[in-house]
């Protein structure tokens, strides 16, 4: 099996809001509470973007920061992307975040913590050490983990307190990412839509043969 199947389905909200996770240590506490799921406001939820917003070709990656197949991805396919075909003003790109389990969540929290202008370095660092965060198993420690990475690219103890603390950005994140799932047909990770085409996890060999044929079309 070449890629992840998506865990979650229409309870995922339940199954991830109802959890109050709490650590201690170095920085304070990480919680994650979402009592009132039905007051979720998806709209709160700002997407991540790279790119010239009047590139021609429009990209959304659906990713977790969980998945190895995704983390794969950002190590060998993300480089070459960006430099030929974002970088260059041909493709806006789009993230969005695919929560399988609170640590995936837990990371998408830490990563939007810094804003737009930080979240895509942060990301990179959590996909290029993901084998080291997720190993122990243990929540807490992977926790801690998330947050040492975190601190390393840039992030402040004060700035990730406050972004953990916030239970009702949790709930909107999930709300969020369910919508978005749904109105995608997204099944697996890492997943692309590529105007409005639908893709599974493929080489840079053959996402440049898509592009390449949009462009020219």
């Amino acid at each position: 099996m070449n890629r992840r199947t998506l865990l979650l389905g229409g309870a995922s909200l339940a199954a991830i809001g109802a959890i109050a996770f709490t650590t201690g240590g170095e920085g304070g506490n990480l919680l994650v509470g979402m009592a009132n799921a039905q007051d979720a406001d998806p709209s709160a939820i700002q997407d991540m973007v790279m790119g010239d917003a009047d590139a021609p070709i429009e990209m959304i990656e659906y990713a977790s920061f969980t998945c190895p197949h995704c983390a794969n991805f950002h190590a060998t396919v993300w480089p070459q992307l960006k430099a030929d075909y974002i970088d260059t003003g041909k493709v806006r790109f789009i993230y969005r975040e695919v929560y399988f389990d609170r640590p995936g969540l837990w990371a998408s929290m830490m990563a939007r913590c810094g804003g737009e202008m930080r979240f895509f370095g942060v990301t990179a660092e959590f996909y290029d050490k993901q084998r080291t965060w997720t190993a122990s198993g243990d929540p807490a420690t992977i926790a801690a983990d998330l947050r040492t990475v975190a601190k390393t690219a840039g992030l402040t103890d004060e700035m990730l307190d406050a972004c953990m603390q916030d239970a009702e950005n949790a709930q909107n994140l999930v709300a969020w990412y369910e919508q978005n799932a749904a109105a995608d047909n997204v099944r697996s990770t890492p997943s692309f839509i590529i105007d409005g085409e639908a893709y599974s996890n493929m080489s840079y060999d053959d996402m440049k043969a898509i592009l390449d044929a949009k462009l020219e079309g």
